[in-house]
């Protein structure tokens, strides 16, 4: 199992990066997994991961790439809550990775 240091703590993540526990989410542990995939968090991708968790929290499941961007739309505007915008944001891999940063389980659909 890989495990992420974080202000001295040991955070235990699964083969794929994600976390084991949910509840060890921080902005700080944010942080880290977005520097160990080479993103340095911006305004813009902290209402996203923001918006992600609330989607897991409303639906118990991280989202796909077609689900994530129509809730995006919906809740931030069709500027944000489309394809482009996502892929730059996370490397083009928007429902993986912001599942990933954002501390949920990886969907369960995306390879």
């Amino acid at each position: 199992m890989k495990q992420l240091i974080v202000d001295g703590c040991s955070i235990a993540l699964d083969k794929d990066g994600y976390l084991v526990d949910l509840h060890d989410w921080s902005n700080k542990v944010a942080q880290a997994l977005a520097q160990e995939e080479g993103i340095d968090l911006t305004p813009e991708h902290w209402e996203i991961l923001e918006l992600l968790r609330a989607f897991h929290a409303e639906f118990q499941l991280s989202p796909a790439t077609r689900p994530l961007v129509k809730y995006t739309a919906l809740k931030l505007g069709v500027e944000k809550g489309n394809s482009l915008h996502l892929n730059r944001l996370f490397n083009g891999t928007p429902a993986k990775l912001a599942a990933k940063l954002a501390g949920l389980p990886k969907p369960t659909n995306c390879l």
